[in-house]
């Protein structure tokens, strides 16, 4: 057997195997003699079937198995050997007048090659690392709900300006039919609020959503439609009154301090607000990582150029499915996976080029955190390590658990280094200044 390989460019070549009798010859007999002992063919004794009858039976299928199995260990060993670094998978090509009667065969297959490319992390980018500040004015709105959401209900007749409503947004033809809570001071103009006051349970108020908050991005919350709708949404809504209550705000005393932190944690409005803004800015953190790691692999993928055995792969996605595509249809295929594919190398590059590696105490310790979360959040707040322990045993021992956690072990290794090595400008902003940004818009 001979193996060899022509570059046909710098990112595809061709790999040629050639099979020959004595490669092969053996592997058949045996598989055939076998075949002749267990053999059950009427009017011949087991065992004693001529091999010329197994031979014309099964030969052809025996010798097509064999040679199979032979090229795809050869082939197998020969890229591993030559450390080929290979996009999809060897295609084999078709030959016309591939004859199986031959003593000797010979094979080609179609390799797409990885490009070589280099990844300069610290490049100058565009990229923004974003801190979200709670500010004076969300301090002071998350205060109200709070006082609001643990004050006394009272219920009302009919709707006034300070009343907070309860009732359903509906609009048939975009499918809107959301069910929450407003108060009248949500609307972009005092005109929509008045249209509410004086109504009663079981009244239908007709809106417009153009202009009905002073951010396009309220209709999100309130209606539940999607980003890309709501920018010029101009569409009716109606909305259903279901509930009518005025609020007795709670005061802001110790009880109310110790109900929501627990005793003594909070002892004073300062205290609060200081508390809010560290939970808040918490949260925004996440965030604002989430969207750091998004803009830098956006960059990544921008700006390290190379190119890719696009007619390869484009021939590869034809065939790897279930089902066989068209080549219209491979097209559109990779039109929507290239991105993918390019950040796949150059992930796989960092991931070499700086040693970032999960070991199994980094799955252990991020596992081990994930659950007292889940747990504290159920209210068990001091688990001992052995029920830690046992939990962490348990997910682990579930192998998709265990490729979900490993991903997310990486997303925190990749996001560390890019912190330390990406060229990002940092910014500080509030949360509606964040969404604006994140949504494109600044």
């Amino acid at each position: 057997m001979n193996i060899s390989r022509s570059q046909v460019d710098a990112l595809n070549a061709i790999v040629t195997v050639a099979i020959s009798k004595n490669d092969y010859a053996d592997k058949v007999a045996k598989v055939l003699a076998d075949y002749r002992k267990n053999a059950n063919i009427p009017g011949f004794r087991k065992g004693a079937v001529p091999m010329s009858l197994i031979e014309k039976q099964y030969g052809k299928a025996v010798l097509l198995d064999e040679v199979n199995k032979i090229l795809q260990a050869s082939l197998n060993d020969y890229l591993v050997e030559e450390k080929l670094d290979i996009l999809g998978n060897p295609l084999p090509k078709i030959t016309e007048d591939f004859n199986w009667d031959k003593e000797d065969f010979t094979f080609e297959f179609e390799l797409g090659l990885a490009p070589e490319f280099k990844v300069d992390l610290n490049a100058k980018s565009s990229v923004v690392k974003y801190e979200i500040v709670a500010d004076e004015k969300m301090l002071d709105e998350q205060v109200e709900r709070i006082q609001k959401q643990y004050g006394k209900l009272i219920s009302q007749d009919k709707v006034a300006e300070d009343h907070t409503l309860r009732g359903t947004f509906t609009n048939e033809e975009k499918g809107i039919n959301n069910t929450t809570t407003i108060t009248l001071d949500i609307f972009n103009d005092k005109k929509t609020a008045k249209l509410f006051v004086g109504k009663k349970v079981g009244d239908i108020v007709e809106l417009k959503t153009k202009g009905l908050f002073d951010d396009d991005h309220k209709l999100m919350d309130y209606l539940k439609v999607g980003h890309d709708d709501v920018h010029g949404l101009d569409i009716v809504v109606n909305f259903t009154i279901e509930e009518i209550n005025s609020v007795e705000k709670a005061e802001l005393n110790q009880e109310l301090f110790d109900k929501l932190f627990g005793e003594g944690v909070v002892t004073s409005v300062e205290d609060l607000k200081a508390k809010i803004k560290e939970d808040a800015e918490g949260q925004f953190a996440q965030q604002a990582d989430q969207k750091f790691l998004n803009d830098v692999i956006e960059s990544l993928i921008e700006n390290t150029k190379f190119d890719l055995p696009e007619t390869f792969l484009k021939k590869w996605i034809q065939t790897v499915g279930e089902n066989p595509l068209s080549e219209d249809q491979a097209n559109e295929e990779y039109a929507k996976s290239e991105k993918g594919l390019r950040y796949q190398l150059i992930e796989g590059k960092i991931i070499a080029e700086n040693n970032l590696q999960i070991t199994f105490e980094d799955l252990r310790s991020h596992t081990a955190v994930l659950i007292k979360q889940q747990m504290a959040q159920f209210g068990q707040l001091n688990p001992t390590d052995e029920e830690i322990d046992g939990i962490v045993a348990r997910v682990m021992s579930n192998q998709d658990e265990v490729k979900r956690l490993s991903e997310q072990v990486m997303n925190e290794k990749m996001m560390h280094l890019f912190k330390e090595k990406v060229n990002a400008k940092a910014k500080k902003v509030n949360y509606q200044e964040f969404i604006k940004a994140m949504y494109g818009e600044e």
